[in-house]
Protein backbone atom coordinates (compact mmCIF):
# COMPACT_ATOMS: atom_id res chain seq x y z
CA UNK A 1 0.00 0.00 0.00
CA UNK A 2 1.33 3.13 -0.75
CA UNK A 3 1.98 6.48 1.27
CA UNK A 4 -1.30 8.05 -0.03
CA UNK A 5 -3.63 5.50 0.51
CA UNK A 6 -2.24 4.64 4.06
CA UNK A 7 -3.07 8.32 4.95
CA UNK A 8 -6.29 8.17 2.73
CA UNK A 9 -7.25 4.67 5.04
CA UNK A 10 -5.76 6.36 8.52
CA UNK A 11 -8.29 9.47 7.96
CA UNK A 12 -10.80 7.26 7.18
CA UNK A 13 -10.44 5.17 10.22
CA UNK A 14 -10.16 8.67 12.57
CA UNK A 15 -13.40 10.23 11.02
CA UNK A 16 -15.41 7.14 10.25
CA UNK A 17 -14.93 6.42 14.39
CA UNK A 18 -15.27 9.82 15.48
CA UNK A 19 -18.52 9.92 13.94
CA UNK A 20 -19.48 6.74 15.81
CA UNK A 21 -18.08 7.40 19.25
CA UNK A 22 -18.83 11.72 18.87
CA UNK A 23 -22.66 9.86 18.61
CA UNK A 24 -22.28 7.74 21.31
CA UNK A 25 -21.32 10.83 23.59
CA UNK A 26 -24.02 12.87 22.97
CA UNK A 27 -26.49 10.29 23.32
CA UNK A 28 -24.71 9.91 26.98
CA UNK A 29 -24.20 13.46 27.51
CA UNK A 30 -20.29 13.18 27.49
CA UNK A 31 -17.45 15.39 26.00
CA UNK A 32 -16.45 15.05 21.85
CA UNK A 33 -12.73 15.61 23.52
CA UNK A 34 -12.53 12.57 25.34
CA UNK A 35 -14.46 10.26 22.52
CA UNK A 36 -11.36 11.90 20.17
CA UNK A 37 -9.46 10.37 23.06
CA UNK A 38 -10.71 7.59 23.29
CA UNK A 39 -10.78 6.22 19.84
CA UNK A 40 -7.12 7.03 19.46
CA UNK A 41 -6.18 4.92 22.33
CA UNK A 42 -8.57 1.59 20.94
CA UNK A 43 -7.60 2.01 17.14
CA UNK A 44 -3.55 2.96 17.54
CA UNK A 45 -0.67 1.12 18.06
CA UNK A 46 -1.37 0.17 21.95
CA UNK A 47 -4.88 -0.84 21.02
CA UNK A 48 -6.26 -2.46 18.09
CA UNK A 49 -3.31 -1.34 15.86
CA UNK A 50 -5.79 -0.49 13.08
CA UNK A 51 -3.22 2.49 12.65
CA UNK A 52 0.34 1.31 13.55
CA UNK A 53 2.27 5.02 12.80
CA UNK A 54 0.99 8.24 14.48
CA UNK A 55 4.29 10.38 13.38
CA UNK A 56 2.40 11.94 10.53
CA UNK A 57 -0.64 11.73 12.14
CA UNK A 58 0.66 14.14 14.46
CA UNK A 59 2.11 16.67 12.68
CA UNK A 60 -1.35 16.91 11.15
CA UNK A 61 -2.57 16.96 14.84
CA UNK A 62 0.30 20.06 15.32
CA UNK A 63 -1.38 22.30 12.60
CA UNK A 64 -4.71 22.29 14.46
CA UNK A 65 -3.18 23.42 17.37
CA UNK A 66 -1.74 26.66 14.90
CA UNK A 67 -4.86 27.42 13.63
CA UNK A 68 -6.89 27.54 17.16
CA UNK A 69 -4.40 30.43 18.57
CA UNK A 70 -4.65 31.94 15.00
CA UNK A 71 -8.06 32.38 15.69
CA UNK A 72 -8.31 33.04 18.96
CA UNK A 73 -6.05 35.97 18.36
CA UNK A 74 -8.74 36.95 15.72
CA UNK A 75 -11.08 37.62 18.61
CA UNK A 76 -8.77 39.40 20.98
CA UNK A 77 -7.86 43.42 20.42
CA UNK A 78 -4.08 44.07 20.29
CA UNK A 79 -5.07 47.03 23.20
CA UNK A 80 -7.01 45.03 25.64
CA UNK A 81 -4.21 41.47 25.07
CA UNK A 82 -1.22 44.10 26.23
CA UNK A 83 -3.62 44.95 29.07
CA UNK A 84 -4.36 41.76 30.11
CA UNK A 85 -0.63 39.84 30.18
CA UNK A 86 0.33 43.01 32.32
CA UNK A 87 -2.33 42.18 34.92
CA UNK A 88 -1.70 38.52 34.44
CA UNK A 89 2.23 38.24 34.39
CA UNK A 90 2.73 38.09 38.31
CA UNK A 91 -0.19 35.68 38.49
CA UNK A 92 1.20 33.03 35.54
CA UNK A 93 4.86 32.92 37.34
CA UNK A 94 3.45 33.14 40.75
CA UNK A 95 0.87 29.98 40.10
CA UNK A 96 4.30 28.31 37.90
CA UNK A 97 6.10 28.24 41.26
CA UNK A 98 3.47 26.18 43.20
CA UNK A 99 2.41 24.21 40.37
CA UNK A 100 6.22 22.60 40.07
CA UNK A 101 5.97 22.19 43.65
CA UNK A 102 2.76 20.32 43.62
CA UNK A 103 4.19 18.29 41.35
CA UNK A 104 7.79 17.77 42.61
CA UNK A 105 6.50 16.62 46.05
CA UNK A 106 4.39 13.53 45.44
CA UNK A 107 6.80 12.51 42.62
CA UNK A 108 9.81 12.23 45.37
CA UNK A 109 7.77 10.91 48.02
CA UNK A 110 7.12 8.10 45.65
CA UNK A 111 10.79 7.39 45.09
CA UNK A 112 12.12 9.71 41.42
CA UNK A 113 14.85 10.78 41.61
CA UNK A 114 15.31 14.54 42.34
CA UNK A 115 16.03 15.19 38.84
CA UNK A 116 12.74 13.78 37.58
CA UNK A 117 10.95 14.66 40.45
CA UNK A 118 12.34 18.40 38.93
CA UNK A 119 11.29 17.09 35.44
CA UNK A 120 7.87 16.64 36.68
CA UNK A 121 7.48 19.16 38.71
CA UNK A 122 8.34 21.55 35.23
CA UNK A 123 5.32 19.19 33.58
CA UNK A 124 2.58 20.27 35.87
CA UNK A 125 3.42 23.67 35.88
CA UNK A 126 1.48 24.38 32.36
CA UNK A 127 -2.17 24.48 31.38
CA UNK A 128 -3.41 22.98 28.16
CA UNK A 129 -3.36 25.63 25.90
CA UNK A 130 -5.74 23.71 23.26
CA UNK A 131 -8.82 22.35 26.00
CA UNK A 132 -8.13 25.90 27.93
CA UNK A 133 -9.37 27.64 24.39
CA UNK A 134 -11.19 24.96 22.45
CA UNK A 135 -13.13 24.94 25.21
CA UNK A 136 -14.10 28.74 25.79
CA UNK A 137 -17.46 30.68 23.89
CA UNK A 138 -15.69 34.15 22.16
CA UNK A 139 -19.07 35.27 21.52
CA UNK A 140 -20.34 36.19 24.90
CA UNK A 141 -19.04 39.68 26.66
CA UNK A 142 -18.73 37.73 29.70
CA UNK A 143 -16.57 35.41 27.95
CA UNK A 144 -14.53 37.66 25.99
CA UNK A 145 -13.17 38.94 29.09
CA UNK A 146 -12.38 36.02 30.95
CA UNK A 147 -10.99 34.61 27.85
CA UNK A 148 -8.61 37.55 27.36
CA UNK A 149 -7.26 36.13 31.21
CA UNK A 150 -7.11 32.69 29.77
CA UNK A 151 -4.77 33.52 26.76
CA UNK A 152 -2.66 35.97 28.71
CA UNK A 153 -1.50 33.04 31.20
CA UNK A 154 -1.33 30.64 28.41
CA UNK A 155 0.65 33.09 26.66
CA UNK A 156 2.93 33.45 29.56
CA UNK A 157 3.23 29.83 30.45
CA UNK A 158 4.32 29.11 25.96
CA UNK A 159 7.32 31.21 26.98
CA UNK A 160 7.71 30.28 30.25
CA UNK A 161 7.88 26.72 28.65
CA UNK A 162 9.65 27.83 25.82
CA UNK A 163 12.67 28.89 28.82
CA UNK A 164 12.28 25.66 30.01
CA UNK A 165 12.85 23.55 27.08
CA UNK A 166 16.22 25.64 26.11
CA UNK A 167 17.41 24.71 29.87
CA UNK A 168 16.85 20.92 29.18
CA UNK A 169 18.67 21.19 26.07
CA UNK A 170 21.51 23.10 27.75
CA UNK A 171 21.52 20.54 30.56
CA UNK A 172 22.33 17.60 27.63
CA UNK A 173 25.13 19.35 26.11
CA UNK A 174 23.43 20.52 23.53
CA UNK A 175 25.03 24.09 21.71
CA UNK A 176 22.83 26.54 23.65
CA UNK A 177 24.87 29.71 23.39
CA UNK A 178 24.56 33.16 25.11
CA UNK A 179 24.25 34.38 21.18
CA UNK A 180 21.13 32.12 20.62
CA UNK A 181 19.68 32.81 23.86
CA UNK A 182 19.88 36.14 23.16
CA UNK A 183 18.34 35.84 19.59
CA UNK A 184 15.18 34.04 21.14
CA UNK A 185 14.71 37.10 23.85
CA UNK A 186 14.98 39.92 21.11
CA UNK A 187 12.79 37.79 18.85
CA UNK A 188 9.57 37.97 20.65
CA UNK A 189 9.20 41.74 20.59
CA UNK A 190 10.36 42.04 16.83
CA UNK A 191 7.78 39.48 15.72
CA UNK A 192 5.48 41.36 17.44
CA UNK A 193 6.45 44.89 15.56
CA UNK A 194 7.52 43.36 12.43
CA UNK A 195 3.61 41.63 12.47
CA UNK A 196 1.68 44.50 13.10
CA UNK A 197 3.55 46.35 10.52
CA UNK A 198 3.09 43.94 7.86
CA UNK A 199 -0.69 43.93 8.57
CA UNK A 200 -0.60 47.57 8.74
CA UNK A 201 0.82 48.63 5.21
CA UNK A 202 0.50 45.25 3.41
CA UNK A 203 -2.31 43.19 4.11
CA UNK A 204 -4.99 45.66 5.16
CA UNK A 205 -4.80 47.22 1.85
CA UNK A 206 -5.15 44.35 0.46
CA UNK A 207 -7.75 42.50 2.16
CA UNK A 208 -9.73 46.17 1.56
CA UNK A 209 -9.06 45.95 -1.98
CA UNK A 210 -10.19 42.35 -2.58
CA UNK A 211 -12.85 42.25 0.25
CA UNK A 212 -15.17 40.99 -2.15
CA UNK A 213 -13.51 37.71 -2.91
CA UNK A 214 -13.87 35.37 -0.15
CA UNK A 215 -11.81 32.31 -1.84
CA UNK A 216 -9.01 34.86 -2.13
CA UNK A 217 -9.38 36.01 1.69
CA UNK A 218 -9.41 32.39 2.63
CA UNK A 219 -5.96 32.06 1.13
CA UNK A 220 -4.28 35.01 1.96
CA UNK A 221 -5.32 34.11 5.95
CA UNK A 222 -3.80 30.81 6.16
CA UNK A 223 -0.69 31.89 4.15
CA UNK A 224 -0.35 34.99 6.49
CA UNK A 225 -0.65 32.71 9.32
CA UNK A 226 1.59 30.03 8.75
CA UNK A 227 4.49 32.42 7.42
CA UNK A 228 4.49 34.29 10.95
CA UNK A 229 4.27 30.62 12.68
CA UNK A 230 7.34 29.38 10.37
CA UNK A 231 9.37 32.84 10.94
CA UNK A 232 8.39 32.19 14.84
CA UNK A 233 10.13 28.90 14.94
CA UNK A 234 12.75 30.04 12.94
CA UNK A 235 13.47 32.75 15.55
CA UNK A 236 13.47 30.33 18.37
CA UNK A 237 10.27 30.90 18.90
CA UNK A 238 7.14 27.85 19.29
CA UNK A 239 5.01 28.10 16.38
CA UNK A 240 2.11 28.45 18.72
CA UNK A 241 3.17 32.11 19.82
CA UNK A 242 3.69 32.64 15.98
CA UNK A 243 0.02 31.73 14.89
CA UNK A 244 -1.04 33.55 17.98
CA UNK A 245 0.62 36.94 16.97
CA UNK A 246 -0.90 36.69 13.46
CA UNK A 247 -4.34 36.49 14.70
CA UNK A 248 -3.82 39.12 17.07
CA UNK A 249 -2.52 41.13 14.47
CA UNK A 250 -5.16 41.38 12.23
CA UNK A 251 -7.55 41.45 15.16
CA UNK A 252 -7.91 44.79 14.61
CA UNK A 253 -9.09 44.70 11.12
CA UNK A 254 -12.87 44.51 10.52
CA UNK A 255 -12.67 42.02 8.47
CA UNK A 256 -11.27 39.07 11.30
CA UNK A 257 -14.80 38.36 12.14
CA UNK A 258 -15.59 36.74 9.30
CA UNK A 259 -12.08 35.34 8.53
CA UNK A 260 -12.22 33.22 12.09
CA UNK A 261 -15.93 31.86 10.93
CA UNK A 262 -14.31 30.93 7.85
CA UNK A 263 -11.92 29.10 9.60
CA UNK A 264 -13.59 26.86 11.92
CA UNK A 265 -13.96 23.79 9.83
CA UNK A 266 -10.41 23.38 9.22
CA UNK A 267 -9.20 24.07 12.73
CA UNK A 268 -11.97 21.56 14.13
CA UNK A 269 -10.52 18.83 11.32
CA UNK A 270 -7.16 19.09 12.21
CA UNK A 271 -7.89 18.99 16.56
CA UNK A 272 -9.60 15.90 16.11
CA UNK A 273 -6.28 14.40 14.34
CA UNK A 274 -4.64 16.16 17.57
CA UNK A 275 -6.65 14.27 20.15
CA UNK A 276 -6.70 11.14 18.34
CA UNK A 277 -3.37 11.39 18.81
CA UNK A 278 -2.91 12.04 22.34
CA UNK A 279 -5.01 8.49 22.94
CA UNK A 280 -3.03 6.69 20.43
CA UNK A 281 0.49 7.50 21.65
CA UNK A 282 0.03 5.64 25.32
CA UNK A 283 1.14 2.35 26.33
CA UNK A 284 -1.12 0.73 28.00
CA UNK A 285 1.63 -2.21 28.99
CA UNK A 286 2.86 0.05 31.70
CA UNK A 287 -0.55 1.07 32.98
CA UNK A 288 -0.42 -1.24 36.02
CA UNK A 289 2.93 -0.23 37.04
CA UNK A 290 2.38 3.97 36.67
CA UNK A 291 -1.43 3.54 37.57
CA UNK A 292 -1.41 4.93 41.28
CA UNK A 293 1.25 7.30 41.06
CA UNK A 294 0.18 8.91 37.41
CA UNK A 295 -3.92 8.75 39.50
CA UNK A 296 -2.10 11.06 42.55
CA UNK A 297 -0.62 13.04 40.40
CA UNK A 298 -3.43 14.01 38.35
CA UNK A 299 -5.56 13.71 41.33
CA UNK A 300 -3.39 16.67 43.05
CA UNK A 301 -3.35 18.49 39.65
CA UNK A 302 -7.17 18.72 38.86
CA UNK A 303 -7.56 19.63 42.58
CA UNK A 304 -5.02 22.32 43.68
CA UNK A 305 -5.03 24.13 40.16
CA UNK A 306 -8.51 25.61 40.43
CA UNK A 307 -8.54 26.45 43.72
CA UNK A 308 -4.60 28.16 43.37
CA UNK A 309 -5.57 30.31 40.40
CA UNK A 310 -9.01 31.59 42.40
CA UNK A 311 -7.15 32.24 44.95
CA UNK A 312 -4.59 34.42 42.90
CA UNK A 313 -7.04 35.77 40.45
CA UNK A 314 -9.54 37.10 43.65
CA UNK A 315 -6.40 38.48 44.79
CA UNK A 316 -5.38 40.30 41.93
CA UNK A 317 -9.19 42.15 41.74
CA UNK A 318 -11.30 39.63 39.84
CA UNK A 319 -14.70 38.21 41.29
CA UNK A 320 -14.90 34.76 42.75
CA UNK A 321 -17.11 33.01 40.40
CA UNK A 322 -14.99 34.05 37.41
CA UNK A 323 -11.65 33.18 38.92
CA UNK A 324 -13.00 30.01 39.89
CA UNK A 325 -14.05 29.63 36.16
CA UNK A 326 -10.42 30.74 34.90
CA UNK A 327 -8.99 27.88 37.61
CA UNK A 328 -11.49 25.30 36.34
CA UNK A 329 -10.95 25.83 32.50
CA UNK A 330 -6.98 25.71 33.32
CA UNK A 331 -7.13 23.25 35.46
CA UNK A 332 -5.18 20.13 33.66
CA UNK A 333 -1.49 19.77 32.69
CA UNK A 334 -0.61 20.78 29.02
CA UNK A 335 0.67 19.45 25.77
CA UNK A 336 3.69 21.22 26.66
CA UNK A 337 4.27 18.75 29.07
CA UNK A 338 4.17 16.63 26.78
CA UNK A 339 7.07 18.02 25.13
CA UNK A 340 9.13 18.51 28.34
CA UNK A 341 8.78 14.61 29.03
CA UNK A 342 9.78 13.76 25.80
CA UNK A 343 12.44 15.74 25.09
CA UNK A 344 13.59 14.35 28.40
CA UNK A 345 13.32 10.94 27.09
CA UNK A 346 15.08 11.57 24.19
CA UNK A 347 17.92 13.34 26.30
CA UNK A 348 18.09 10.37 28.57
CA UNK A 349 16.83 12.60 31.65
CA UNK A 350 13.74 10.30 32.46
CA UNK A 351 13.60 6.49 31.68
CA UNK A 352 10.60 5.40 30.04
CA UNK A 353 8.38 3.87 32.65
CA UNK A 354 8.69 7.72 34.06
CA UNK A 355 7.95 9.25 31.23
CA UNK A 356 4.75 6.96 30.83
CA UNK A 357 3.75 7.76 34.35
CA UNK A 358 3.18 11.60 33.70
CA UNK A 359 1.30 10.82 30.61
CA UNK A 360 -1.31 9.11 31.80
CA UNK A 361 -1.30 11.93 35.11
CA UNK A 362 -2.02 14.18 31.53
CA UNK A 363 -4.09 12.06 29.76
CA UNK A 364 -6.12 11.73 33.03
CA UNK A 365 -6.14 15.61 33.60
CA UNK A 366 -7.57 15.93 30.03
CA UNK A 367 -10.27 13.74 30.08
CA UNK A 368 -11.76 14.75 33.87
CA UNK A 369 -11.03 18.65 32.93
CA UNK A 370 -12.91 18.30 29.83
CA UNK A 371 -15.35 17.01 31.86
CA UNK A 372 -15.97 19.22 34.55
CA UNK A 373 -15.59 21.89 31.85
CA UNK A 374 -17.99 20.78 29.61
CA UNK A 375 -20.43 20.27 32.44
CA UNK A 376 -20.53 23.42 34.44
CA UNK A 377 -19.79 26.09 32.02
CA UNK A 378 -20.56 27.34 28.63
CA UNK A 379 -18.64 25.92 26.33
CA UNK A 380 -18.65 24.75 22.12
CA UNK A 381 -18.70 20.96 22.89
CA UNK A 382 -21.51 21.03 25.72
CA UNK A 383 -23.89 18.25 25.57
CA UNK A 384 -26.80 20.51 26.57
CA UNK A 385 -28.23 23.01 24.16
CA UNK A 386 -28.34 25.27 27.74
CA UNK A 387 -24.63 25.69 27.67
CA UNK A 388 -23.22 25.53 23.94
CA UNK A 389 -21.63 28.59 23.12
CA UNK A 390 -19.68 28.98 20.48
Amino acid sequence: MDTSQTITYVIFLIFTGTAVLSTMALFTRQSLLVAYIVLGALIGPYGFRLVDNTDIIKQAGDIGIIFLLFLLGLHLHPQNLFHSLRKMSLIAFASSALFFIMGFVPSYFFGYSILQSCIIGVATMFSSTIIGIKLLPTTILHHQHTGELVVSILLLQDILAIAVLLALEAMTGSAVSIHHISIIVGAFPLLVIGSYAFQRYVLSPLLSRFDKIHEYIFILSIGWCLCVTELSAYLGLSAEIGAFIAGVALAANPISFYIAESLKPLRDFFLVIFFFTVGASFDFGYLSVVAVPACVLAALVLLLKPCIFKWLLYRSGEVKEISWEIGVRLGQMSEFSLLVIYLALETNLLPLETTYMVEAAIIITFIVSCYWTAMRYPTPLASTDKLRRD
